[in-house]
């Protein structure tokens, strides 16, 4: 599915929340997928890179977007609750959910990670995830087949020295995937799978590796294929699995 060919009305008419939406692959993810003919909800803590993004996809004459800010570092379940009534209020259903914010944390051994900082990365990765799906789980079953993809790592299925909260969040994300997706089968047309991105050129790549190259990797708009694979019709059906963009690293 890498190399996936969309046709130019896939998303037509389907409405997609992207979360970390303001910047790197989720920003990458959110123009493509109105360029493709979705109405995009943008999601994203910084309202003014939000703006941008939605500034762009107008200037490219896209379906109009809409922008939910939202700060999964401290939204509670009632922030949820609330952002959901309010979508229910303004959109008929829900066709997609990208879970793409992530934050990356300390890359430091765990007998010194800072209790904080590991309770941030579960909070961001983890736990905004549950709550943000469970919330709209309603909406997006009044949708005809409905899909939502965990973004998940390398070091999500394999364990790796100082990767620390991240690497656990990424585990417990594939679980939560595999858990929901089990929980949907045969009962719903809700999707859920996980995709690996990969070694991209993004700021939290070259947070994570400091000394590598930027040129030498793909960059977002490389690795959107698949993304658009998972997020349209032609991948109903397909759910409870593992995609990766490229070679994993």
């Amino acid at each position: 599915m890498q190399h996936y060919q969309a046709p130019e009305s896939l998303l037509k008419d389907r409405i997609v929340l992207v979360t970390g939406a303001g910047s790197g692959i989720g920003k990458t993810a959110a123009k493509i997928y109105a360029s493709y003919g979705a109405t995009v909800i943008l999601m994203g803590k910084t309202l003014a890179k939000l703006e941008q993004v939605y500034d762009e996809i107008e200037a490219a004459g896209d379906p109009q977007p809409a922008i939910c800010p939202l700060d999964f570092a401290t939204a509670n379940p009632n922030d949820y609750k609330s952002i959901a009534d309010t979508l229910n209020d303004e959109f008929p259903h829900l066709d997609g959910l990208l879970h793409n914010a992530s934050v990356l944390g300390q890359r430091t051994p765990i007998a010194q990670y800072s209790p904080e900082t590991w309770h941030q990365v579960i909070q961001v990765n983890l736990n905004a995830q549950f709550m943000l799906t469970q919330s709209l789980l309603p909406m997006l079953e009044q949708s005809k087949d409905a899909s939502i993809i965990f973004t998940s790592s390398g070091v999500g299925t394999k364990g790796r020295a100082y990767w620390g909260a991240y690497a656990v969040s990424k585990f417990a994300t594939e679980g939560l995937m595999e858990t929901l997706a089990d929980e949907l089968d045969g009962v719903s047309t809700i999707r859920a799978n996980t995709l690996n991105p990969g070694a991209t050129r993004t700021a939290m790549r070259a947070t994570a590796y400091p000394a590598e190259n930027p040129n030498t990797l793909k960059t977002a708009e490389d690795i959107m294929p698949i993304y658009l694979y998972l997020m349209g019709p032609d991948s109903k059906g397909i759910s409870g699995q593992r995609f990766n963009c490229q070679a994993e690293g």
